[in-house]
């Protein structure tokens, strides 16, 4: 197990998340603002870049928490694990891309795309099963409507090629859509995450042995990290932006505002820890209507709720 007592008296743990994004804000500010201190946690954070690597690092015990699209565990389930992945903490509750355009586009709509070349994410993500499922529900055929629906590329080079290449609309993530925007390389549309609905988009989830194990861990964890999804709703971008600086030192502190300000103004930061049924049942919906559901995912099984409950009634109590 890699939890350990430090001198101080504080539980050291480590998180792996999937990649440096301000989509994750809440979990710098409760970096930043010491709420895992609070809770008598050392967390060593740990970028582990793709949901891959990231679930690896869980299976192999060379993290406690991974913070990664729920859609990962349970590609595990399906393998039958010994030791299942649960989800126990949701931080973001919508997808977090933005459709943007090289040139500006007046009453958008989504027919728009058609007949157009569109580069998206990779196959296989809740990025591009999202963005399909959106396209399908405005009524454009992704794989027929479409000039060419771009797939292949990294998501590290996707900027990178929308800016050298064809396509004339392209999903991207804050604060690349911000950027691109005050560069005048693109012009930001409209949201995934508005069109899409709730979804438990990004998650903190742990091995079954260890929630059993270390359960006071997780429910501290937790707490840490309700503070500071509370503090996130109820302060400006700018003042966030200020605060999460230090994890973005290629943002400018306008952009990091700008990006904020578009996530919360669309509710992607999570109110709570609280996963719930409906939003597990529409992110099996949009996995099933995209072929990567590879079968059963019971919510009761696969998604811890007791630890949230307690933390949201203790501390909106306190």
């Amino acid at each position: 197990m890699l939890i350990a007592c430090q001198s101080s008296g504080k539980t050291k743990i480590t998180l792996a998340e999937v990649t440096r994004s301000v989509f994750y804000t809440p979990q710098y500010v409760a970096l930043e603002k010491g709420f895992f201190e609070e809770e008598g946690l050392e967390v060593d954070l740990q970028t582990t870049w793709g949901g891959d690597k990231t679930m690896t690092a869980l299976l192999s015990d060379h993290a406690d928490i991974a913070l990664v699209g729920s859609e990962t565990s349970i590609y595990v389930h399906s393998q039958d694990a010994t030791d299942p992945i649960i989800n126990f903490t949701q931080l973001t509750q919508t997808d977090g891309t933005f459709l943007v355009a090289k040139e500006p586009v007046p009453e958008f709509s989504w027919d728009d795309l058609r007949d157009e070349v569109f580069l998206g994410q990779r196959k296989g993500g809740m990025p591009q099963m999202v963005g399909e499922h959106v396209l399908k529900k405005h009524g454009v055929d992704p794989h027929g409507d479409l000039k060419e629906l771009i797939q292949h590329i990294d998501f590290a080079n996707i900027p990178s090629a929308f800016v050298s290449g064809d396509a004339k609309f392209v999903q991207l993530f804050e604060p690349t859509a911000s950027v691109f925007e005050q560069e005048g390389k693109g012009h930001v549309i409209a949201s995934f995450g508005e069109a899409s609905g709730i979804i438990p988009y990004t998650v903190y989830m742990t091995k079954e042995s260890r929630l059993a194990e270390d359960r006071d861990m997780i429910y501290r964890f937790t707490r840490a990290i309700y503070k500071a999804q509370k503090w996130v709703r109820e302060t400006d971008a700018a003042d966030i932006a200020e605060v999460v600086a230090p994890y973005f030192e290629d943002s400018t502190i306008e952009i990091l505002t700008s990006s904020i300000e578009r996530y919360k103004e669309q509710e992607s930061f999570a109110f709570d820890p609280l996963l719930s049924k409906e939003a597990w049942d529409n992110l099996l919906h949009i996995m099933d209507e995209a072929g990567e559901l590879p079968g059963d995912a019971p919510y009761d099984e696969l998604v811890e709720t007791d630890i949230a409950k307690q933390v949201i009634s203790e501390v909106d109590g306190e």
